[in-house]
Order: structure tokens, then C-alpha cells, then sequence
């Protein structure tokens, strides 16, 4: 069975980091548990949206994501009984397709570059299973799709959910 994987919000916590980049730069204290069904750049005051909304444009922004707790070990063990690919909407902000790549290569180098699809619309992604913190690709995907949770889907419904890589643990092996 083919089994994808998200990166941003699933493995890699560009969510924390967008709130750790506003906090720092304004001296301010937003925490995840603030933003419960939103995005970051609509929990911060109107004349800082474009801030945090611009993160992901930045050079480094990517590189330097924290690696969501036990993904490492749980995509490990997945890859004895599935075939794992690593599927991220790469082509959206201009230095992410390297700085994915790259970060990838640090901290899951067990899962080889045949096995990751840096693209652009996951809608032609073709499988079994889809792990996505975004609605939008799991209903695009023919497949079963698990939501795995993030402030801003925390209203979602219409998906297995997965709030942590224990619960896809349990799930898929």
C-alpha cells in the first residue's frame, strides 16, 4: 500500500514557527491554543498580517522547522509496511522546494529523494492513505485521508483524525 505524508503542520511545525517569529519580533505572547480554527496572520493585529503572512517567503523559514514528536520513529517503522512518500506543496513559496529538500535530509534521510514529491497540487497524488493537516487535499484525494491536527483545522470534521503520531501509530501499524 502507498502511503503520503504531508510535511508543513504533519512533520515539520511551521505553525509554532510562525508564531515564534511574530512573538519574538513584537514581544508578544500568542500561543497555539489562541488560534483554535484560525491562521496564524488572522490572530495577530491587521498591521502585522503581512508579517506573519510572509514568513514562508523568507529564506530559512523552512530549514529550521522543530520535527513534530515521533514522527521520525513512527514514519520509520510505517516504511515496513508501506511504501511512504514524503508529498509537500513545494512550489508555493519560492525557496521552499531547496530548503525542503534540504531539511528532509537532516531529519529523515531514512526516506530516500525517490521518495518525496516536492510539488505543487496534491489532487494527483494517487494511493491509499493521505496524511494532510488540510481538508482541501484530503477531499481531493481517492483515497483514505487521516487529518492530522493543527490549530487551524481544530473545527474540521469529515476525516479520520490523528492528533499526534502515537494516534497514527495506533491507526496504520
Amino acid at each position: 500500500m502507498t502511503l503520503f505524508v504531508d510535511m508543513d503542520e504533519v512533520i515539520a511545525d511551521t505553525y509554532q514557527a510562525h508564531i515564534d517569529l511574530y512573538n519574538n519580533k513584537y514581544n508578544a505572547n500568542l500561543k497555539k491554543e489562541d488560534c483554535l480554527g484560525s491562521e496564524v496572520w488572522q490572530m495577530v493585529p491587521k498591521e502585522h498580517q503581512h508579517y506573519v503572512r510572509n514568513h514562508a517567503n523568507e529564506r530559512g523559514f523552512f530549514i529550521d522547522l522543530k520535527v513534530i514528536k515521533d514522527s521520525q520513529e513512527v514514519l520509520r517503522a510505517l516504511q515496513d509496511k508501506y511504501e511512504v512518500y514524503i508529498a509537500s506543496a513545494a512550489m508555493q513559496f519560492k525557496t521552499s522546494l531547496e530548503e525542503k529538500a534540504d531539511w528532509l535530509d537532516a531529519h529523515f534521510p531514512f526516506i530516500p529523494w525517490q521518495n518525496r514529491i516536492l510539488c505543487g497540487h496534491k489532487h494527483i497524488l494517487k494511493g491509499d492513505i493521505l496524511i494532510d493537516d488540510r481538508s482541501y487535499n484530503l477531499e481531493a484525494f481517492d483515497g483514505r485521508g487521516i487529518q492530522f491536527s493543527s490549530p487551524h483545522n481544530a473545527h474540521t470534521q469529515g476525516f479520520d483524525r490523528a492528533d499526534t503520531w502515537e494516534a497514527i501509530a495506533k491507526m496504520l501499524l
